[in-house]
């Protein structure tokens, strides 16, 4: 069952990285408009790569849910932390910046990444969900070497 999501931008974050850390995917979408402008910072031709396949473009409240699972199902969840430093929060905005530490499943290597994440917020669901984050750590926990 669907709980009302706060119109507080701050409240809304807030919202969003308690039920992150729950782990439920359903539940994180929930916080998600139907449509989204969606945007990762990875070259356009590592999109989607099988070893990285919750890196790429998303549109909808669906797609969400489906980046959130397939995230989860790539890593090592005993082996996941994220540390948020700062949240900044202007008007229907917000930017948290951190840096997010796990270990990829296929590989067992773990790493570090620095990350930006740009929401933009409307009656309390995201509309807006921009990520920076150091892609190439990323990148180097999940090469296989098939390239």
């Amino acid at each position: 069952m669907a709980t009302a999501v706060p119109t507080d931008t701050r409240a809304a974050v807030e919202e969003l990285l308690r039920r992150m850390g729950e782990g439920d995917p359903e539940r994180v979408a929930e916080l998600y408009a139907e449509h989204i402008d969606w945007s990762v910072s990875w070259p356009e031709d590592e999109h989607g790569r099988t070893e990285t396949p919750w890196i790429r473009h998303r549109a909808t409240r669906a797609d969400a849910a489906a980046h959130y699972r397939e995230l989860g199902e790539h890593h090592i969840p005993e082996q996941v932390a994220t540390e948020i430093e700062r949240i900044l929060v202007d008007g229907p905005d917000a930017v948290l910046l951190g840096e997010i530490r796990q270990t990829a499943r296929s590989t067992g290597r773990a790493y570090r990444a620095r990350f930006a994440l740009h929401l933009t917020f409307a009656d309390g669901l995201i509309t807006r969900h921009h990520v920076y984050e150091d892609s190439l750590a990323v990148a180097r926990a999940f090469d296989t070497g098939d390239r």
